[in-house]
C-alpha cells in the first residue's frame, strides 16, 4: 500500500472520528441541558405538591372545625 494511500486512509478515519466526537459532544451538550430543565422542573413540581399538602391539611382542620360546630349546635 503507499504512503499516501494510508495516509488518507488514516485521514479519511481521523476525519471520521472526529465527526463522531463533536456529535457526542452535542448530544451531552443536549441531555446536560435537558437534566437542568427536568430538575427545575422537579423542585417545582415538589414545590407545588407541598402547597398543595400544606391547603388540603388546612382545609381538612376547617372541615373538621365546621363538623365540631355542627355536632355541638345539634346537643344543643
Amino acid at each position: 500500500m503507499p504512503e499516501n494511500s494510508a495516509n488518507s486512509t488514516s485521514e479519511v478515519e481521523l476525519n471520521r472520528l472526529e465527526y463522531r466526537v463533536g456529535e457526542l459532544i452535542s448530544v451531552c451538550e443536549r441531555l446536560q441541558e435537558e437534566n437542568r430543565s427536568l430538575r427545575n422542573q422537579q423542585q417545582q413540581l415538589i414545590s407545588e405538591r407541598a402547597n398543595l399538602i400544606e391547603k388540603n391539611e388546612q382545609v381538612r382542620v376547617r372541615v373538621e372545625a365546621m363538623i365540631n360546630r355542627l355536632r355541638q349546635m345539634e346537643r344543643s
